[in-house]
This record gives structure tokens, C-alpha cells and sequence, in this order.
């Protein structure tokens, strides 16, 4: 079992990706944490990750709730070995549709919440640990309508090398992984549009399936001791809300 002894904190674990993930680290051996706005959610995936698994009800975009999980993960785990920082939303909308509170949401849940996230879970890793990051391919193309999230994760990007030069002494590798869009569940309404919006959806759509049929090998390649050694990515989309 690769990850016996292992404490693993995944933020938005409670559905889509990060359930996916925290299934993988528990059937290794791991003993996961998740993390999630909806108690429903996250008492029903705990059900599926083994009676030493901790479920946190957390709004990835408060500080106060970054706060108060961060000592919950030191009285319950004392230590993390890694950290999958997942939650976060995706809105869409043309430029002229985008309003500050859509500026404001996505930013708080997408680099604000995973900066103090880092920043206070830091001190509880261990040396070797490892704290990876859920990009997005819209860091890397210009798909219309995704400004916003597109430069949220832009940001990520930019983060995880500064970050990884800043952790190297306590001995923390920092990575990104990007994936390609996911079914799961989203903030955003692609059959719904506002007026603005109709226009740029299907080349929105397209302009992904075109990334996609051109990189068939730019997927996640993850390493099978992860997280004893790197993940690295660099293309895809997670295209949906993981922080509910």
C-alpha cells in the first residue's frame, strides 16, 4: 500500500475530481481529510473513504473557515503528507456579462483560498511533502468567455513557481496538474446563457475539443509514488465547481 501512514488533505473532496482522488489515496492506505461546503456531500463521500477519514465542513474562499480547518487538521492528523488543492469554481461569461461579485467569488475561491491555504498548512507538512495544485487548459488558451476563471488559474500557475522556490528549505515540491474539462458538477449554466454569452459558447466549445483532438498526450501524468515524488501536467481543464 503506497500511501500507509499517510495523512492527505484533499479540498474539495466531498464530489467530481477531488471524491475521485481521495478514493485513490484511501484505497492506497492513505488517511484522507476532505474538505467541502455542503454537509450532505461530504458525510456521504466520508461514508466511502474508511472510518479514519475526516470530512471538514470549509468554504474554500474564507479565510476564517482556512482558519479554523487548519487547526482542526492539527488536532485530528498533527501532520500532512499532501495536500490536493482542488476546491475552487468556474463561472463563464462574455467580458461584458462579468460583474464584481463573479470577479470577487472567483478569485476568493481560486487564489486567495489556496494562498492562505499553503501559507498556514505549510508548518504541518512534513519534509517530502507535497502540495499540488488543479489548474485548468484555460491558463494556456484563449477560450472566449473564460476570462475570469482563465486568469484565476493563470494565477495558479504563477503561485506554484514562486511557492515551490520559497518551500524547497522545508523540503515541500509545489506542482500544478491540469486536466481536460469534467462532466461533474458546475457553477456555471452553459444552457442558459446570458444574451451576451450565446454568441462565443459553441466557439467556446469547440476551441476545447481543438485542444484536445491536438494534445491526445497532454494529460495528467501522475507518478505512481505520488506524493514521495513530482506531478506534473501541462494542459487540461477542470471546468466546474469543487468547493460545494
Amino acid at each position: 500500500m503506497r500511501f500507509t501512514n499517510k495523512n492527505i488533505l484533499v479540498t474539495g473532496g466531498n464530489s467530481g475530481i477531488g471524491l475521485a482522488t481521495a478514493r485513490a489515496f484511501a484505497a492506497e492506505g492513505g488517511r484522507v481529510a476532505i474538505t467541502g461546503r455542503n454537509v450532505d456531500t461530504l458525510r456521504a463521500a466520508r461514508a466511502t473513504l474508511g472510518d479514519d477519514s475526516v470530512a471538514i465542513v470549509s468554504d474554500a474562499g474564507s479565510l476564517s473557515d482556512i482558519k479554523d480547518l487548519t487547526e482542526q487538521l492539527r488536532n485530528d492528523l498533527g501532520r500532512l503528507d499532501a495536500v490536493f488543492v482542488n476546491a475552487g469554481i468556474a463561472k463563464f461569461g462574455a467580458a461584458s456579462d462579468i460583474d464584481e461579485s463573479t470577479w470577487d467569488e472567483t478569485f476568493d475561491a481560486n487564489i486567495k483560498g489556496p494562498y492562505f491555504l499553503i501559507q498556514k498548512l505549510a508548518p504541518l507538512m512534513t519534509n517530502g511533502g507535497s502540495i499540488v495544485l488543479n489548474g485548468s487548459v484555460n491558463a494556456h488558451v484563449g477560450m472566449p468567455g473564460s476570462s475570469v476563471y482563465a486568469a484565476s488559474k493563470a494565477a495558479l500557475l504563477s503561485l506554484r513557481r514562486t511557492l515551490s522556490a520559497e518551500l524547497i528549505p522545508q523540503g515541500i515540491r509545489v506542482n500544478v496538474v491540469s486536466r481536460d474539462p469534467s462532466p461533474h458538477r458546475s457553477t456555471h449554466d452553459w444552457a442558459s446563457p446570458k444574451p451576451n454569452s450565446a454568441k462565443w459558447l459553441p466557439a467556446s466549445r469547440a476551441r476545447l475539443r481543438s485542444v484536445g483532438s491536438q494534445n491526445p498526450t497532454r494529460s495528467p501524468r501522475v507518478s505512481s509514488t505520488w506524493p514521495a515524488t513530482t506531478v506534473r501536467s501541462s494542459s487540461a481543464a477542470n471546468s466546474s465547481s469543487t468547493a460545494e
